[in-house]
């Protein structure tokens, strides 16, 4: 799939996705975090469900993370000031995207998934998060956002990690 018509009016390649990809990922390593948070429509929802249940309820489960778009600003600059002792001074990160495809479309949004990594030093450790992110995103004023964007860590737990400090 190149292309999809996401109305009448507007049509997006994979191309496109891929590179809104990438600079998501970009912001993301650059601690941009609040310029991350802009990518986000203002219905937008950022959600990491609990390891081995990525179908779960989040009004039945503990999710690590369960954001509106207001919450995952804050977030961003929460992390951003050096009262967020865990991540100052910030960690390194590298993240890999991959295997990008479009999985469907509704409406005027789309479906798409990708595998990630995401290797992070602080401290002299190097941790390595993996998994696989969904997005439902949409066009508006010809830039593509973020409606919705799912986090799955394909962990069997979080140790050596033993926590989530940082915005995957």
């Amino acid at each position: 799939m190149t292309e999809t018509l996401l109305s009448t009016k507007v049509t997006i390649s994979i191309q496109q996705i891929k590179e809104f990809l990438y600079y998501e990922s970009e912001l993301l390593d650059e601690w941009k975090l609040v310029e991350w948070s802009e990518l986000f429509t203002d219905d937008g929802t950022y959600v990491v469900p609990p390891l081995g249940n990525p179908e779960a309820d989040p009004a039945k489960s503990i999710f690590y993370i369960n954001d509106t778009r207001s919450r995952l600003k804050e977030r961003a600059e929460r992390l951003l000031k050096k009262e967020a002792h865990v991540e100052y001074p910030h960690s390194t990160t590298i993240r890999n995207v991959n295997n990008v495809r479009i999985k469907g479309q509704e409406g005027d949004s789309l479906h798409v998934r990708c595998n990630f990594s995401t290797y992070r030093t602080k401290r002299e450790v190097l941790d390595c998060f993996v998994g696989v992110n969904d997005y439902k995103l949409i066009v508006r004023d010809d830039k593509i956002m973020i409606q919705d964007k799912k986090v799955t860590l394909k962990h069997d737990s979080l140790r050596p990690h033993g926590k989530i400090s940082l915005i995957l």
